[in-house]
């Protein structure tokens, strides 16, 4: 799903809301997470999971193509970990793969 998707259907879920105030209220929700993250925090939605930033340091690294080292320079990345209400609803009876997705997984297991 795309930032448009989620946007629509959310609209569609809430038919009393303009889909221009739909569409503001994620982007000022993923904006808020991203400032947060920014800003060395953790950001924990209760049942979703948790975003943090992990500090990967500077490093030497080597060019695949040359085999010639390089310099690689520290860096922040986002990581996420899901929540335990999700897992538990994600790994529940028909909450997993969608069930055509399902059967063709059993049928190339085969």
């Amino acid at each position: 799903m795309i930032k448009s998707e989620l946007i629509a259907r959310l609209a569609e879920q809430n038919p009393h809301l303009y889909q221009r105030d739909v569409e503001r209220i994620v982007t000022t929700v993923f904006n808020e997470i991203t400032d947060a993250l920014r800003g060395g925090d953790r950001v924990e939605l209760r049942g979703f999971g948790a975003f943090s930033v992990k500090r990967r340091p500077a490093r030497i690294g080597r060019n695949p193509r040359t085999g010639q080292s390089v310099s690689v320079a520290e860096k922040f990345v986002p990581f996420f970990k899901t929540g335990k209400e999700l897992r538990e609803r994600l790994n529940a009876p028909g909450g997993g793969q969608p069930a055509a997705d399902a059967d063709a997984v059993s049928e190339t297991s085969d």
